[in-house]
């Protein structure tokens, strides 16, 4: 069952989770979605990490991404470097601007190699292999903040790719955003 959420070589592009340990609530500040609006782009420029959609929630993120070449091992690599740095980012964050409970939860949640965890430890990836697929996806990771009762709209989430979408590519987005040709 565990080897279904693997990077593989049979898919190329991916919809991946990542969830804050016990669910806590830390994108609740700009900075904290700045951190990973601007891991994502980084990772564009300099990993070759294409982003095709996202969202930031409070507790969790999701994204559709694939490797401009759609080489999954590299895919793969880009998105370890992506948790490990985000991981330690939002940490360091944490420790400075939230209440030391928060540290505290990271701390509990530590293993033999890390004094502390960030994220969850699965990304939960799921190959994405059909246009009907991918649309089901997208869909779901935009109306994420409306079905939680954030926003009444999708595209009035900020940190998400919706507003992209609902304006055919003509919108400012926070994360670069590559299309897919699935013809």
């Amino acid at each position: 069952m565990t080897e279904c959420y693997r990077i593989q070589r049979d898919a190329a592009v991916y919809f991946v989770t990542y969830s804050v340990i016990e669910w806590l609530p830390i994108f609740i500040s700009e900075a904290t979605c700045r951190i990973i609006t601007d891991s994502l782009n980084y990772c564009h420029d300099h990993k070759s990490l294409r982003i095709n959609g996202y969202v930031v929630m409070p507790t969790h993120m999701h994204a559709i991404v694939f490797d401009e070449n759609f080489d999954s091992e590299r895919l793969g690599k880009s998105l370890a470097d992506f948790r490990k740095f985000t991981g330690r980012s939002l940490s360091d964050f944490c420790a400075q601007h939230m209440p030391s409970s928060t540290n505290e939860t990271f701390r509990g949640a530590s293993t033999a190699d890390r004094k502390r965890r960030f994220w969850q430890p699965s990304r939960h990836p799921e190959g994405i292999i059909a246009e009907k697929f991918w649309k089901q996806k997208l869909d779901y990771m935009h109306n994420n903040p409306c079905r939680k009762g954030l926003v009444m709209a999708a595209h009035h989430w900020r940190f998400s790719s919706a507003c992209y979408y609902v304006s055919d590519g003509r919108n400012h987005c926070d994360v670069k955003i590559s299309g897919l040709n699935w013809s």
